[in-house]
């Protein structure tokens, strides 16, 4: 789909979104290969194709929202595959709404590792579901971008800290 932070492509095995990917340098990870299976890209069960999906749609149209400014939270389903520690920052990750943020110290406390910023911040960058798990709320403790692995990186998620309202530095 296009959007305001060029194409993005969504991924589903037919029931629940696997993977949202924003384009970089003009590409999206699947670019050769729509149509095809992803058995091969570790995706079980998962397709790429245009024939119409219902949780691909609902995830279109939801996010469509998001950019018009219409919608603030994303009921589609997602299913995230990770380690038990990824999948507890996401976790937390769902929970920080639309123009709020938290920090990587707090993700740490809130998921038992209160010294683990570095691997808070790995979980972070593995979200597979950028946008919809907000992971672009996350800011160090003074309120600074430390990175964005999404799209094109920091001016992707400077654009959706924008969108939302978000004061960052």
């Amino acid at each position: 789909m296009s959007s305001p932070l060029g194409r993005i492509e969504i991924v589903s095995d037919h029931h629940a979104i696997v993977s949202l990917a924003i384009e970089h340098d003009g590409m999206l990870p699947h670019d050769d290969t729509a149509g095809a299976t992803l058995s091969e890209a570790s995706v079980p069960g998962a397709t790429l194709s245009e024939a119409s999906v219902p949780v691909l749609d609902r995830a279109a149209e939801q996010l469509a929202e998001y950019f018009a400014g219409t919608r603030q939270h994303f009921d589609v389903p997602v299913a995230l595959a990770g380690t038990a520690f990824q999948r507890a920052v996401w976790a937390e990750l769902v929970k920080v709404p639309w123009g709020e943020t938290t920090s990587y110290g707090e993700l740490g406390l809130a998921t038992g590792r209160a010294t683990a910023g570095r691997a808070v911040g790995g979980a972070i960058g593995a979200n597979p579901v950028p946008i919809i798990v907000g992971c672009h709320r996350v800011l160090a403790t003074n309120r600074k971008i430390t990175g964005y692995s999404a799209g094109a990186g920091v001016p992707t998620k400077v654009w959706l800290l924008d969108h939302e309202g978000i004061p960052h530095s």
